[in-house]
């Protein structure tokens, strides 16, 4: 055992990161606010642990957790964004546009606002509006809503680390005033020149002009990835500005003879980086991996090993200090789960190649898609709730058509429509069109997709550090015992298996509760029904409930039936009451109370009552099957808790 500890040291840097990243998620994921002084307290026990006690490893380790719950905590409070308390209808709205997201029918703008902050508001589709304009319009601002099941997406906190204080709705739109910017005018000018879903997505970063049932699509083939400007386009893109500068560098005897031609042709593709970073929008994700490039090329610079786990590790550290919400994002964790995975194998595995080059591009693209593949399933199925069982195949057949064969004509078709020519655009949708039909018909086959219900928190970091231990423990070879040998896979199999045992015995919820009290839906005969058919303020609690009970999301809602404004749901070891009227919730109260059958009372109305307040169910909760209930949290600073 000393030996196999030993041997760990080389390794200990690298569980810092993950270490620290459970710190970040475990404040992010508890249900009440801690103190700030509970949270100063424990990012200076931690940081003095990690200083104090470097000769002992493991305790160094456990500090990071401390010091990644107490930096979150601190981040979280320095930020306050003040959100707005309620909701407000019949307003004028008036703001400077920062960000406009396309869809096919209608716009999500950003404004920001003297009055109400940043604010996001939806409007009908328009192409005269731009960013940097000032405009102005009648609508209303609505509170973001906190998740709708426990550890679900929590739009609230999302908003916050956004700096959105509220979101709404905007008719009547009169631009005030247009500025000239020229990057926002350039991006405009390109947007209105090409006229193509393909540019506006895969150039220019606009969000959601993809068609929703392509978007489908797409996510069933697995690579949903190529139409959100992120890692794979800033590398696409900075790895044709390398090979083209450094080509014409090279041309240069004069120069390279002084200089390696590989130092001005990264200088050049990370000018030219800057420059698609601002036409694309200057995304969250997208500055996160402009930042991931620079230190890449940083490393190409001064001559440091660019691919390895350890500079994986550094900028995953970096990543945290900039902002620790990144930890809680899904482009953050299936980035760095791939990113992880691929340089374990090929950097520690070194998998045999094949000695003819085209079995060695199929055999590496094989290996690069199936292993990110795999590191990256536990965080789709939990952000997702589906997993595209053909994502393998997907990436096989589409990134390289995608790369070599749609970008470069993207790119030539809206470079040639700013002079009026459109035929190579053109001929992008056609090859489009073509991808299309393939990825339709891979979709169809049988299976393609599996959904599951909502993943525990303790299943998913079981499963983290099965992978975690498979990347970083250090094996010893001389070990004669097989399995000793493989220290590695024996803890990752057996993290991995508690954690999926874990997911597959975790009972689902069979009734829920909107925060507001407006939604409730219960799971009747195994299906999904709802007291409403439609409600534009819990618009995305039908499809995530749905995904939690593994039903099949945008499919028609089911209504309860009801009585006098109450429903009556019998479940098969007790009753709820959900009360809508407040007619009948002021004349039944008592005796609702004293009823020994019902054990929970659910109301829109807000209602206290001595006699029965272990029945009362107050805010956002899901039950389960044994009468277990677990509330939504929405008492933390992103919930407006300064209010």
């Amino acid at each position: 055992m000393k030996k196999f500890l030993s041997n760990q040291h080389q390794n200990i840097f690298l569980w810092s990161p993950i270490l620290l990243a459970f710190g970040v998620a475990l404040y992010f994921s508890i249900s009440t606010e801690p103190s700030i002084l509970t949270l100063v307290s424990l990012f200076i026990v931690g940081v003095c642990g990690i200083v104090a006690l470097r000769r002992f490893p493991i305790i160094a380790l456990l500090m990071c957790i401390a010091t990644g719950f107490g930096y979150a905590g601190i981040y979280t409070h320095m930020k306050n964004v003040p959100q707005i308390s309620h909701d407000i209808h019949g307003i004028e709205i008036t703001g400077t546009v920062t960000e406009i997201e396309n869809t096919p029918d209608k716009t999500r703008i950003y404004l920001n606002t003297d009055k109400y902050g940043t604010v996001r508001v939806s409007g009908a589709s328009t192409d005269n509006i731009k960013i940097g304009d000032i405009i102005s319009g009648n609508g209303g601002l609505f509170k973001p809503k906190p998740a709708d099941i426990p550890n679900g997406f929590d739009f609230a906190r999302h908003s916050y680390f956004n700096n959105i204080t509220a979101i709404g709705y905007i008719k009547d739109i009169k631009i005030i005033y247009t500025p000239e910017y020229a990057v926002y005018s350039l991006r405009t000018k390109i947007k209105n020149a090409a006229k193509s879903f393909l540019t506006d997505t895969l150039l220019l970063g606009y969000k959601n002009s993809l068609p929703n049932a392509h978007r489908a699509t797409w996510n069933t083939n697995g690579v949903a990835h190529i139409w959100s400007i992120s890692g794979y386009h800033m590398t696409l893109i900075s790895g044709w500005l390398f090979i083209i500068f450094y080509i014409i560098f090279r041309c240069i005897p004069k120069l390279v003879r002084r200089v390696p031609a590989r130092i001005p042709a990264t200088i050049c593709s990370w000018v030219g980086l800057i420059g698609y970073l601002f036409i694309s929008g200057c995304g969250v994700a997208t500055l996160r991996a402009f930042f991931m490039a620079t230190l890449v090329m940083l490393a190409i610079l001064v001559g440091r090993d660019v691919i390895s786990l350890r500079m994986a590790s550094l900028a995953f550290i970096v990543l945290i200090i900039i902002n620790p919400y990144y930890v809680m994002t899904a482009g953050f964790q299936l980035s760095f789960a791939a990113i992880f995975g691929i340089l374990w194998i090929w950097n520690e595995v070194k998998p045999a190649m094949p000695s003819n080059r085209i079995l060695k591009y199929i055999y590496a693209a094989s290996i690069t898609a199936g292993v990110a593949g795999i590191f990256t399933a536990p965080f789709v199925l939990m952000h997702f709730n589906e997993l595209p069982i053909y994502g393998i195949l997907g990436n096989l057949i589409f990134v390289p058509l995608f790369s070599f064969i749609l970008m470069p004509c993207v790119i030539a078709g809206t470079i040639c429509a700013l002079f009026g020519f459109y035929a190579p655009i053109l001929f992008s949708h056609r090859i489009y069109d073509i991808l299309f039909s393939i990825a339709t018909h891979i979709g169809n086959i049988p299976y393609s997709q599996i959904s599951i219900g909502n993943i525990s928190n303790t299943s998913i970091v079981l499963i983290i550090t099965g992978l975690c231990c498979l990347l970083f423990i250090r094996n010893i070879d001389t070990y004669r015992n097989a399995l000793a040998r493989h220290t590695n896979i024996v803890f990752c199999s057996i993290f991995i298996s508690i954690g999926i045992i874990i997911c597959i015995l975790t009972p689902r919820p069979i009734f829920y509760i909107s925060n507001d009290h407006k939604l409730i839906g219960a799971v009747i005969d195994g299906k999904l029904k709802f007291n409403k058919t439609h409600d534009s303020g819990n618009y995305f609690a039908f499809d995530t409930w749905k995904k939690t009970n593994s039903e099949q999301p945008g499919t028609e809602n089911i209504r309860l039936t009801k009585e006098s404004g109450v429903y009556t749901i019998s479940m098969p070891k007790w009753k709820i009451l959900y009360i809508q009227n407040f007619v009948p919730l002021s004349k039944n109260i008592n005796s609702i109370c004293q009823d020994p059958n019902i054990k929970f009372i659910a109301s829109y109305f807000d209602i206290n009552s001595k006699t029965c307040s272990n029945k009362i169910i107050h805010g956002g909760a899901v039950i389960y099957k044994s009468g277990h209930i677990v509330h939504i949290p929405s008492n933390r600073l992103w919930h407006n808790l300064h209010e």
